[in-house]
């Protein structure tokens, strides 16, 4: 990296200070999870980065221990995001993966993963990226280096030749430069791209399982994939312990992808009553991420976009309203995650208001952004709630968002992992 991105990188860093030996936080209240009645005035302690105990009533704190008074507020589990793009920030300049290196990337992460904190998530699933930004941010947040959330990443995506996820736009020869060396065709070579991923750092497998929004074609946003192809993606990534995430926004692309053993739809846009069968059959998850088709909405008319990226945002804004809706009285198991990146970053809870617009309540929507995410990362026994044992990831807010998400649009204290967030 050259030694101007190296100032760009430390001036986006906060310092976040060795682990204190043990942490007195004294709340007003407490949200343990999103399934029970919140708590009166407690007391957490924290050591080493981890819940040591709650207990009931403000307790005086040990000697030498760092006291955090939170008395006026309601303290809670950290959120999850399970849909970043915490390398890139919204915009629709393509042409820019032709200027921009990669070390880029890591700057505007660093950037990017401190909004994020602040706002609240203390979990990301960073849902595609260049192949080795995305996984040094995950280990500058673990250390400590970054301030940030902790990342799961999935580094780039699987795609077909020409597809959404590989890089289209320019000459040909300029595409066959940027590509990421991640676009497949058949069961066998799909199968090899999963075990590069593997080896390369990968704690997720992420593939476009059918057209995109953003991309530079005009062919919709049907299926991409064949179905033996996903489900040689699908079997590879089981085998060694990965689970799979799908870009999807046509019907027959989602169903498909769950039919194959997919674990979780992004996006959704168009499913229909065989895909919502097809997702409910299989188990598969689906993370609507509205505030993308809110984002994208708003630049609609600005230049942002090109002529034919612009034509498929119209198209999908009407059926954004209501499709998660539709998942939702149908049963299917809904995640919170937002695409941040196609929005600016730090906006991610606004997502709450979106989704309780198409019917959720607002301790469903806390849910899915704490417990049911946790369970799609296999994280259950780590994060998501608030008990001894668990990672210290705690916010801090005003109000009680049991009756009202809406409030987590406003985040006053953050701690991830024992450390708190300036």
């Amino acid at each position: 990296m050259k030694f101007k991105a190296l100032l760009a990188v430390a001036g986006a860093l906060v310092a976040t200070p060795a682990l204190a030996e043990t942490v007195v936080i004294h709340a007003g209240a407490v949200v343990t999870d999103a399934a029970s009645e919140p708590r009166g005035p407690s007391t957490i302690t924290v050591a080493d980065g981890r819940i040591v105990s709650i207990a009931d009533g403000i307790q005086p704190a040990p000697a030498g221990a760092e006291v955090v008074a939170l008395t006026d507020k309601t303290v809670l589990p950290g959120l999850i995001d399970l849909h970043v793009h915490l390398t890139g920030d919204p915009g629709g300049d393509f042409w820019k993966e032709a200027v921009e290196p990669e070390e880029w990337g890591v700057v505007v992460g660093a950037k990017n993963a401190r909004l994020t904190a602040l706002a609240g998530f203390t979990t990301v699933r960073e849902a595609g990226s260049s192949q080795h930004s995305g996984f040094s941010l995950r280990r500058g947040t673990e250390e400590g280096m970054i301030a940030g959330p902790r990342i799961v990443a999935a580094g780039p995506a699987l795609a077909i030749v020409g597809g959404h996820g590989d890089v289209t736009g320019f000459r040909p020869e300029i595409n066959r430069i940027l590509a990421s060396g991640y676009a497949c065709t058949g069961a066998v070579e799909c199968a090899e791209k999963v075990r590069r991923a593997s080896q390369n750092g990968a704690d997720w497998i992420k593939i476009t399982a059918t057209g995109g929004v953003l991309s530079q074609q005009g062919r919709g946003l049907g299926a991409h994939f064949t179905s033996e192809e996903m489900q040689s993606i699908a079997d590879t990534a089981h085998s060694l312990g990965l689970k799979v995430m799908a870009h999807a926004h046509g019907a027959r692309g989602i169903e498909a992808a769950s039919v194959a053993g997919i674990d979780t739809i992004e996006h959704g846009t168009y499913l229909d009553d065989g895909a919502i069968r097809a997702m409910k059959e299989n188990g598969t998850v689906l993370v609507p991420t509205l505030m993308a088709f809110q984002g994208i909405s708003e630049r609609l008319g600005t230049g942002t976009y090109t002529p034919v990226v612009e034509e498929k945002v119209r198209a999908v804004a009407e059926a954004a309203k209501v499709f998660m809706g539709k998942a939702h009285d149908a049963g299917v198991t809904i995640a919170f995650g937002t695409d941040s990146g196609v929005f600016e970053h730090g906006r991610n809870a606004q997502e709450f208001r979106l989704m309780m617009g198409q019917g959720m309540s607002s301790r469903e929507a806390l849910a899915s952004a704490t417990t049911v995410a946790a369970e799609v990362l296999e994280m259950e026994n780590e994060i998501g709630r608030l008990a001894p044992g668990y990672s210290a990831d705690i916010i801090a807010v005003a109000g009680n968002p049991l009756e009202d998400a809406t409030v987590l649009e406003n985040v006053d204290w953050v701690m991830v992992r024992g450390r708190v967030i300036e």
